[in-house]
């Protein structure tokens, strides 16, 4: 006889195993080892008396049970990150946690500033920095407050355009030298390994052009650039900001996914988010010719 209890923890775990596919990706989503995530799927499995995942060389395969408690776990974390959105807009006070996230480099050069006067305006609010490029889920509360280099913030969420960006061409002092005493020489390109062509719009007085090498991070491609590898094109924050670098005319400024905050719309009035928000935007918009021509 079984009890058919089942933990929240259990069923979380058994939603996460459906989504990642196996052991270790579950525990990683989850912030624990792969023994504890198997062991808490026997137990639910032992709860309710039926195999949730077929055991297989290259993973775990749900079964139609385990993507029926997978599909109701999943309902009820949605309901509860409703309940906790909801509650956090309420909230009032300028104390406990707050989490906000960017792009490693906009936090590195841009950002870092606004963050301590944040921290030694609200002492009583513990802030969280979350440094990375992926788009983080808002609506499951991986993260409070988002600023985000987009050309689309995001449907579902409330946001505030800070500025508009712009891109161009940067280099090595000697490799500036050589394009600018060579402008028919070659010009070899450090860029994204998605890319198969040379960057558009190039300016027709530096007619000859290559791939050198492909990198698929900008902090590759900039320390590249700066080695003398070739000329890469970045943000002009990143370009300006980065020692050993300068902008070279082969490529003109060009424009770039724009700087957006964004938050749920739950969330946006509450007290530590609104209090980020209004010291954020005054400070970005101060250094708005970093950004642009």
């Amino acid at each position: 006889m079984h009890d058919m209890t089942v933990s929240w923890d259990d069923m979380r775990t058994v939603m996460c195993l459906v989504r990642a596919g196996s052991l270790s990706a579950a525990a990683q989503m989850l912030g624990l080892n792969y023994t504890t995530v198997a062991r808490r799927v026997a137990r639910a499995e032992g709860a309710l008396g039926v195999a949730l995942f077929e055991r297989l060389t290259d993973g775990y395969r749900p079964t139609e049970a385990g993507l029926l408690v997978a599909d109701h776990a999943a309902r009820m974390a949605d309901q509860t990150d409703a309940l906790m959105r909801q509650l956090q807009g309420q909230d009032a006070t300028l104390h406990g946690s707050l989490t906000i996230t960017a792009p490693q480099l906009l936090i590195a050069h841009i950002l870092t500033p606004v963050i301590d006067r944040f921290c030694a305006a609200y002492p009583d609010v513990d802030l969280h920095v979350r440094a990375t490029n992926d788009l983080l889920d808002l609506n499951r509360r991986e993260a409070d407050l988002a600023i985000r280099i987009s050309r689309d913030p995001g449907d579902t969420l409330k946001g505030l355009r800070l500025m508009p960006q712009y891109s161009a061409s940067f280099a090595s002092p000697k490799v500036a030298a050589q394009i600018k005493a060579d402008p028919n020489g070659m010009v070899d390109w450090i860029v994204y390994a998605d890319y198969t062509t040379v960057p558009k719009n190039v300016d027709p007085a530096y007619p000859h052009h290559r791939i050198r090498m492909t990198f698929d991070d900008m902090v590759a491609i900039r320390a590249a650039a700066q080695a003398g590898l070739g000329v890469a094109r970045m943000p002009l924050f990143l370009g300006r900001a980065s020692d050993g670098l300068v902008q070279v005319p082969v490529l003109p400024p060009q424009p770039y996914p724009e700087i957006w905050v964004v938050a749920h719309r739950d969330i946006w009035a509450s007290a530590k988010v609104a209090a980020f928000r209004e010291m954020l935007v005054p400070y970005m918009r101060g250094i708005r010719d970093q950004f642009v021509p």
